[in-house]
């Protein structure tokens, strides 16, 4: 055996293994309805057995009946048969309730994992992958995994037991039409071993292109106005037809690898049964069997063939299965990049003073977003981050809360790395109020609480009034009990700003990050908010990402950032006075652009 050929074998029992390791890693999730489980598998067994009875059946009806005619009236015979297909047919459906019973509660834990596992993962995660890659993998990997899990052990245990008892009819009725039947038999197993190999590339880019048709139906969705703003209406569906011609072509290339061997299978069980016939006639003229024997036979050989024939048709279930299960478990088995050391200490202390100390970061290998970057805050201070936009201002803030780790230098509060802090204690010191804040469906009063969910009807009132959302509130019928959709598309956007400022009132945490919290609203919408965010800061360490210079004027401390790095640092005042810096010069354009505006009568 050549080298080659000896590590292809190598790494094709890992495989193997790996697929059986998974199979029994699935027992935690199995464990908790084992009995119903186990129930559905038993009940399997008569249902694949009672296969044999209508050809053992015809045996005695043939000879006794039809030959011999030494019974007149045999209306037992079509009567037990029907007795017994009948209770086949009611296993059958208790077999298949506890089946999805048990799949249900299966796919149930699995899912549950699976989300958990998904909260872990930092934000460079999704980052890089689009929302039909992770509904996909996260939620319908499971379903296909537990389904054909259960479906195949199923259809396994029937078929097993089926075989078991059919192939005793066949021994019964002639050791030597058996002999053949069994022999044909494992010739037509024989290249099913073929196919696995086949179909895994095939199935990856499958999975691929279904999460493409998710992610387009999402895009659609929460960019609906976009699209019919720009006539985009063409352009999508050229799009989602090129998805689909490219799943067609996958399906086609499935079928082409799989489906040769359906029939094949029908070629090879043909020739056993030609067989049979043609040696079962001389086996009768001979005397060796009865007519009954062989008539008995034939019908136990084609109820063990008829299976075999359409195996291929089930075999790309039965692999999907497997590649479900072994995606779950990557998925599971993945290091979230950002988590807990073990000896991660509790954030608690009540200074918290902040300093960054030689910090670089980079999105991508070898392109650095920010160099060296060096700042100290003290509690209590409202700093302010200003340059061009793709500068690094909200990089310098994401890294506080650890949404991404620095590539190299320290992020510290008190004097300990950020990183020595649990990711818990060190993100509910910190709340945040984004540009376009993320709202969830339900009501204006469940997205204030996710603040703090065991928050008092009068903390609660205070946020809302903090907010300066007490009269808006009180116009709604329903009021703080109002439905806003999802993602909050009920309400406008100053609206949907102060109900993520009282979220963030609520939760009261002393350090406050404002990513151009009010840049994206109307003149009127940003004064309302501005009022409301003046309240957040009271008595808070704040980091600001200001558009607008004018919100930034009492900041105690400006830093401009201009390619990764702060060119200038100091007050309003300090800035203003630097002749040629880059923070006069924003100054100097914002406030030219403003008295060049219209006068608004």
């Amino acid at each position: 055996m050549s080298l080659k050929s000896l590590l292809a074998e190598k790494i094709a029992n890992l495989k193997n293994l790996r697929f059986v390791v998974n199979y029994r890693r699935m027992w935690p999730y199995v464990k908790p309805v084992w009995f119903r489980a186990l129930c559905s598998m038993l009940i399997c067994i008569p249902i694949g057995s009672l296969d044999a009875v209508i050809a053992l059946a015809l045996k005695p009806y043939m000879d006794l009946v039809m030959v011999d005619k030494s019974i007149q009236s045999p209306w037992y015979i079509p009567l037990g048969i029907v007795a017994f297909t009948s209770i086949q047919g009611g296993l059958k459906y208790m077999s298949s309730y506890l089946a999805t019973w048990v799949g249900s509660k299966i796919t149930n834990a699995l899912k549950y994992d699976l989300y958990k596992k998904l909260l872990t993962f930092p934000t460079e995660f999704y980052d890089k992958r689009n929302s039909g890659d992770v509904i996909f993998q996260f939620n319908n990997m499971a379903d296909s995994a537990c389904v054909g899990l259960l479906d195949n052990l199923s259809v396994f245990t029937q078929r097993i037991f089926s075989s078991i008892s059919l192939v005793c009819v066949l021994f019964y009725n002639s050791w030597q039409l058996a002999l053949i039947a069994v022999v044909v038999l494992g010739c037509a197993f024989a290249p099913v071993a073929k196919i696995q190999k086949r179909i895994k590339s095939v199935m990856e880019k499958t999975v691929v292109a279904d999460s493409a048709i998710i992610t387009a139906y999402n895009e659609t969705f929460a960019g609906n106005k976009t699209i019919t703003s720009y006539n985009l209406e063409e352009h999508e569906i050229n799009r989602f037809q090129w998805i689909l011609k490219n799943i067609f072509t996958l399906r086609i290339k499935m079928v082409q690898k799989t489906q040769w061997l359906s029939p094949m299978m029908h070629v090879i069980v043909s020739v056993g049964i030609a067989a049979a016939i043609g040696y079962g006639s001389h086996l009768i003229l001979t005397n060796q069997i009865t007519s009954g024997n062989f008539v008995s036979f034939i019908t136990a050989l084609i109820l063990l063939y008829t299976p075999v024939k359409n195996i291929g048709n089930n075999l790309n279930a039965v692999q999907f299965s497997f590649f479900a299960i072994e995606t779950i478990f990557e998925q599971l088995d993945a290091k979230p990049s950002i988590a807990d050391k073990e000896d991660a200490i509790e954030l608690n202390s009540s200074d918290l003073n902040i300093e960054f100390k030689d910090v670089n970061f980079e999105y991508v290998e070898n392109v650095p977003v920010l160099k060296n970057i060096n700042l100290s805050v003290k509690k209590g201070q409202t700093i302010a981050f200003v340059g061009n936009s793709g500068g690094g201002k909200t990089t310098m803030v994401n890294l506080l809360p650890r949404f991404y780790d620095i590539k190299s230098g320290s992020i510290t509060i008190d004097g300990i790395d950020i990183r020595d802090y649990t990711l818990h204690s060190l993100r509910q010191n910190i709340a945040v109020v984004f540009q376009d804040n993320f709202l969830f469906s339900g009501t204006i009063r469940e997205n204030i609480l996710l603040g703090r969910e065991n928050a008092s009807e009068e903390e609660l009132m205070k946020a809302v009034d903090m907010a300066y959302l007490t009269d808006f509130i009180n116009s709604l019928e329903k009021g703080l009990d109002t439905e806003i959709g999802e993602r909050g598309i009920l309400l406008s956007g100053g609206q949907k700003q102060r109900v993520a400022i009282a979220r963030a009132f609520l939760k009261d945490a002393p350090i406050i990050i404002l990513d151009e919290a009010t840049s994206a609203l109307d003149n009127k919408a940003e004064a309302i908010v501005q009022k409301a965010i003046d309240n957040l800061m009271k008595d808070k360490t704040v980091f600001v990402i200001a558009h607008r210079l004018s919100t930034i004027q009492n900041a105690d401390l400006i830093a401009v950032i201009n390619q990764g790095e702060i060119v200038e640092r100091g007050t309003h005042e300090q800035l203003l006075n630097i002749e040629g810096g880059a923070y006069k010069a924003l100054y100097d354009m914002q406030f030219k652009k403003q008295e060049n505006q219209p006068e608004i009568v």
